[in-house]
C-alpha cells in the first residue's frame, strides 16, 4: 500500500469535507481587508518569520487572507476588482469540487494543507538565507495550481476567453505555464537586481514571489505523482477485475457492465463508459456519472 493510501486508512476521518468552501471564505476576507485597507494586512497578518520567532505565531494562518487582486483605487477600479473577483471565486470553487470528487476529501485536504506547509518552510529558508521580510505570497499561487490539475483531468473542457473565444483547458494550462515560468525569471532578476543595489526589503518581496509560485508548482508534482502512485490498481485488483470480466462474458441474456448506483447499463446507453473502482472492497463497477462521486464500500 502507497504511503499516501496508509495516511488515508489512519487519519481519513478526520478529512475536512468541502474544504475549498472554507478557504473561500478566508478569500473573501481577504478581499474585504484589501477593500478597507491592505496595510492591514502587511502590518499584522503576513507571513513574516522574523516577527513570527518574537511571538506573533497567528501570522503562521492569517498569511492565508491575502488580498490578492483587490484594493480600492476608485470606484471604476472597484467595480472591475469585483468582477474579476466573482469570476476567480467561481473558477476556484469549481476546480475544488471536481478535484475533491476526483481525489476524495482526504488527499484534498492533504493537497491544500501540504501547501501551507510548505509555503512556510519556503519562507523560512528565505529567512535564513537572506534575513528577515515578508513572505510577500498569501495562497493565491496554491489556488492558481489547481488549474494545472483540473487541466490534467479535464483538458477538452472549454472556456469562453472574454466571453467570445472558445479554448479547451489543456491549451490555457500550457499557457499559464510559460507565463509562470516567465514569472518566476522576471522576479529573481529583480530580487538580484534589488540585493545589488542594496534595496533588501524590495529585493526579497520579488524573491518570495518567485519562491511562491515555484513552491506551488512544487506542491502540484509532488502530490501528483504521488496521487498517481496510489490509484494504480493491484495485482490482486487486475486480477479481480479480470475474473469479473470473463463471468459476465460467459453470462448469457445479460449485461456486461451496471452502475452500482443508478443501475444503468451499456444496453440503456451504448456510449455510457464503465469503469471499476479500485478503492472499493468488491466487485464495484460504476458508470462514468457516478465514478467519481460515490461513497466508497
Amino acid at each position: 500500500m502507497n504511503f499516501i493510501d496508509k495516511l488515508e486508512r489512519k487519519l481519513g476521518k478526520y478529512a475536512i469535507k468541502g474544504l475549498i468552501r472554507y478557504f473561500l471564505v478566508l478569500y473573501i476576507i481577504g478581499a474585504i481587508i484589501g477593500l478597507i485597507n491592505s496595510d492591514i494586512y502587511y502590518t499584522y497578518m503576513a507571513l513574516d518569520i522574523e516577527k513570527v520567532l518574537h511571538g506573533q505565531v497567528w501570522r503562521l494562518f492569517s498569511f492565508l487572507i491575502e488580498p490578492y487582486g483587490f484594493t480600492n483605487f476608485g470606484a471604476g477600479t472597484i467595480i472591475i476588482n469585483a468582477l474579476f473577483f466573482f469570476f476567480s471565486c467561481n473558477v476556484i470553487m469549481l476546480f475544488g469540487t471536481s478535484l475533491e470528487e476526483i481525489w476524495g476529501s482526504f488527499k484534498f485536504n492533504l493537497y491544500f494543507f501540504g501547501g501551507w506547509l510548505l509555503s512556510i518552510i519556503a519562507a523560512v529558508i528565505i529567512y535564513i538565507f537572506v534575513g528577515g521580510g515578508v513572505y510577500d505570497s498569501g495562497f493565491q499561487y496554491i489556488y492558481w495550481a489547481m488549474f494545472f490539475a483540473f487541466a490534467t483531468y479535464y483538458p477538452d473542457v472549454q472556456f469562453a476567453i472574454m466571453g467570445i473565444i472558445p479554448l479547451k483547458v489543456k491549451w490555457l494550462a500550457y499557457i499559464d505555464g510559460a507565463f509562470l515560468i516567465y514569472s518566476i525569471g522576471k522576479n529573481i532578476y529583480y530580487a538580484v537586481y534589488g540585493f545589488r543595489l542594496g534595496f533588501s526589503v524590495t529585493a526579497i518581496q520579488y524573491l518570495s514571489v518567485a519562491v511562491a509560485i515555484a513552491v506551488s508548482m512544487l506542491n502540484f508534482f509532488i502530490f501528483f505523482i504521488l496521487y498517481k502512485k496510489s490509484s494504480r490498481m493491484t495485482f490482486k485488483q487486475k486480477k479481480r477485475k479480470r475474473e469479473y470480466v470473463k463471468k459476465t462474458s460467459q453470462a448469457t441474456n445479460t449485461t456486461r457492465h451496471r452502475c452500482a448506483i443508478c443501475g444503468r447499463t451499456e444496453k440503456d446507453n451504448p456510449d455510457l463508459e464503465f469503469r471499476f473502482c479500485s478503492k472499493c472492497n468488491g466487485n464495484f463497477e460504476y458508470c462514468s456519472d457516478h465514478l467519481f462521486s460515490h461513497t466508497h464500500k
